[in-house]
This record gives C-alpha cells, sequence and structure tokens, in this order.
C-alpha cells in the first residue's frame, strides 16, 4: 500500500472531522436564526472578530466531545503498531487487521502510537480540565472578592493579603511541590480540594437565600433541594474510593460506596485544585475592583435605601452590573489555564506520562524536532489555535459588551 500524499492527507482528515463540521455549522445556523433572543451571546455574532474565535474554540470543543466518543479518531491513543515509530504522515500500516484504519495520518510518534489520535484525545483532555477549572476559580474568585470590595476594612486587607501572597509565590515551583509524592502522600491536595470546592456551594447558599429570604415558603424546600445535590455532587469529587483522606498514618470517611459514582484520578484532581488554586487570586482582585467600583452607583444606594441587605446587593445589583468584565476575563482565564496545563503537561507534572495532553505530546516530540517535527507541531499548534480563539472570543465579547 503506497503512502498518502499532502492532499490526499488533508482531505482524509477533512473527512474524519465530518462530524464536527456538522456540528458546527448546526451551531451557527440555530445561532444566527435567534440571535436576537440570546442576549450579549446573540449579538457575538455581529462581530467578526468574535465569530472565528468562537469557532475556533468550538472546532476543539466538538472535537474533544467526538474524540472522546470514539467516533473521529482512527486507532486507539494509547496502541503501539509495530514498524511505525517516527514515520510520517500518511504512512501505511504493514499489515492492518481488518476494520482497522489503514493510515496514521499524521504519522507516528517515538512510541509508535497514531499523532492524529492522541492529538484529538488531547483535546479532550483540556475540555474536560480547563473550563472547569476556571468555573471553580470564578467560584472562589467571586465569593471572596464581593465582600471584601463592599465591606473593605479589615477583611479586605486581610483577604488580599493572602491573594498577593499567593500570587507572589512562583507558580511552576508550587507546581513542583504540590505533585511530590510526599506533598500528595500527606493528603495536602485532598485537603486544598476540601477547601476549594465548597465555594460553590456557598455561593449558592448565599445566592438563592438573599433572593428568597422574604419568601421562607419557598426559599427552605429550594435551599434543602439545591444544596443537598450540591453537597452530594461535592462528595463525589472529594470523595476517592469512600475516602476524603487517606494516607499511610490515618483515614477520614467520606461518601459511602454505594452512593460514589465516580472518582477523580488522583494525578488529574492535583492537576485541577493546583490551576483552580493558582487562578483563584487574579479573580479576587478584579472582582474586588470592579465591587470597589460598582458600589458607589447610585442604583446601589438606591437598594440600600429600600433597605437591601448587603449579600442581596452585593449578588443581585453589584454582579450581573459587572458581568461584562468577568464574561470577558473567563475567556481569557481558560486561554491561561490551557497554557498552564500545557506547561504542566510538557514538564510531566500530575498526569500520568502516557497521558495524551498536548503538553505530553509536544515534551515527547521536542527530543527529535532536528529530525522528526511531526509527533511535536500538531499539538502545538492545537494548543495555539485554542487559544488565539479563546482571545479572539474575548476580544468579540468586549467588543459587543461596550456597545451595551
Amino acid at each position: 500500500m503506497d503512502p498518502l500524499s499532502t492532499v490526499e492527507i488533508i482531505i482524509r482528515i477533512l473527512a474524519q472531522l465530518s462530524p464536527v463540521w456538522i456540528s458546527l455549522i448546526f451551531l451557527y445556523a440555530l445561532s444566527i436564526a435567534f440571535k436576537r433572543r440570546l442576549g450579549l451571546y446573540g449579538k457575538l455574532f455581529d462581530s467578526p472578530i468574535g465569530m472565528i474565535g468562537f469557532a475556533l474554540v468550538m472546532f476543539w470543543v466538538f472535537a474533544g466531545i467526538f474524540g472522546a466518543m470514539d467516533m473521529i479518531v482512527t486507532h486507539d491513543e494509547l496502541s503501539q503498531v509495530s514498524g511505525m515509530k517516527n514515520k510520517i504522515p500518511g504512512t501505511p500500516l504493514r499489515s492492518p487487521e481488518e476494520g482497522e484504519y489503514q493510515w496514521y495520518l499524521l504519522g507516528g510518534d517515538n512510541l509508535a502510537r497514531d499523532v492524529f489520535s492522541r492529538l484529538i484525545k488531547g483535546a479532550w483532555e483540556v475540555i474536560k480540565i480547563a473550563p472547569m477549572a476556571a468555573v471553580f476559580a470564578f467560584m472562589v474568585g467571586i465569593t471572596l472578592g464581593l465582600p471584601a470590595g463592599y465591606y473593605g476594612g479589615k477583611l479586605d486587607t486581610f483577604l488580599s493579603f493572602l491573594a498577593n501572597l499567593i500570587l507572589a509565590f512562583p507558580v511552576i515551583l508550587l507546581f513542583y511541590l504540590l505533585v511530590t509524592p510526599e506533598i500528595v502522600k500527606s493528603g495536602v491536595p485532598n485537603y486544598m480540594a476540601m477547601v476549594l470546592f465548597v465555594f460553590p456551594i456557598i455561593f449558592l447558599a448565599v445566592l438563592l437565600n438573599s433572593r428568597f429570604h422574604t419568601r421562607p415558603s419557598l426559599r427552605t424546600p429550594l435551599l434543602i433541594g439545591v444544596l443537598g445535590l450540591a453537597i452530594w455532587l461535592y462528595l463525589q469529587l472529594v470523595s476517592n474510593g469512600g475516602y476524603l483522606i487517606r494516607t499511610a498514618d490515618y483515614s477520614i470517611y467520606g461518601l459511602p460506596r454505594v452512593l460514589d459514582f465516580f472518582d477523580i484520578d488522583p494525578g488529574l484532581l492535583v492537576v485541577f485544585v493546583s490551576v483552580v488554586f493558582v487562578n483563584s487570586p487574579t479573580v479576587f482582585r478584579i472582582v474586588r475592583g470592579l465591587t470597589m467600583d460598582i458600589k458607589t452607583r447610585d442604583y446601589v444606594a438606591a437598594a440600600q435605601t429600600r433597605g437591601e441587605g448587603p449579600w442581596y446587593i452585593m449578588l443581585w445589583e453589584i454582579l450581573p452590573n459587572a458581568r461584562g468584565p468577568l464574561i470577558v476575563d473567563f475567556c481569557l482565564r481558560i486561554g491561561y489555564t490551557t497554557i498552564l496545563l500545557g506547561t504542566l503537561g510538557f514538564f510531566g507534572l500530575g498526569l500520568a506520562p502516557e497521558s495524551p495532553d498536548w503538553g505530553s505530546t509536544i515534551n515527547d516530540g521536542r527530543k527529535l524536532l532536528s529530525i522528526y517535527l511531526h509527533p511535536a507541531l500538531p499539538p502545538a499548534l492545537a494548543l495555539l489555535s485554542l487559544v488565539l480563539g479563546l482571545n479572539l472570543l474575548a476580544d468579540g465579547l468586549r467588543e459587543e459588551s461596550l456597545k451595551d
């Protein structure tokens, strides 16, 4: 069987990605048709920069989702095929089994694994970590930044000192410390997860209580239902094998195994917690600054005159009016997190060595860059395009939010 030409490689890659193209067309068609009813998201489609950025981001989102479902990958991302080590793109398999894809579209890496399949699987590694890490960082930053900016005084001084203390610590050194076997065995990442993951629960409790505090007949069952579900999900995240903490010296029991439906890989948990911990102080400072500015506005004074409580004012008057800058920063924060995940993978921190994440793949491919470009170049370009898309999306959102 002859190797594929460059044109044939491109055509076959485009064909493999056909579910992604169909999803993008369907998403854009619906969004443009109903954009006048979709608020800021709909206005995004009036911005060419925003549309390009959104297309780049959603391309990798759909690629990651369909890749996780094994719909567009051509081979198992961990399988090694004899004779395919460092083979150039378009190289055919020597003796493919029946039903097996016959080529390595982007070549083989130094362990004879398919670069194309690892690229697509790596997208899922980024998609499942970066947005959720940004969400949790925003929950921590908003929950602490609002009272710091609104009340000021000693509370603001104390929380700002903690934020500055974390920001002053070198990020890579912090990650090195958190992923060392001694720290992991001591249970420090698990304790950090228990603290950081509780902030969404606090946020939801205060949000609902402040909104419905004058309607106790509705507030009480709503809080019980929402917080009960949130606490169960919280225990799902922090429990591993039925334990909150499990070290050589002691254990703390968590959610019973019959109620614990999934466990987070310990390496993934360390990376997730580390990313949230590093990003939270920056979000805190942004929310604090916005709160200090917005609390002087007339509509805040009007709410105070009506007798509204401080948390109602913070969550239902100040926070909605800070949404524009926060949405823009959220997009940028996902981009920063993506780069951070790539950096961690490149240095071999947290995730398993065989992980197909882009940072690890770039690190594996860089060792032979003078001879073979194909193992390192695709994940590097993928990382570049996703971060570029997030930056363009943030620019588009900023442009449209300023028109309000």
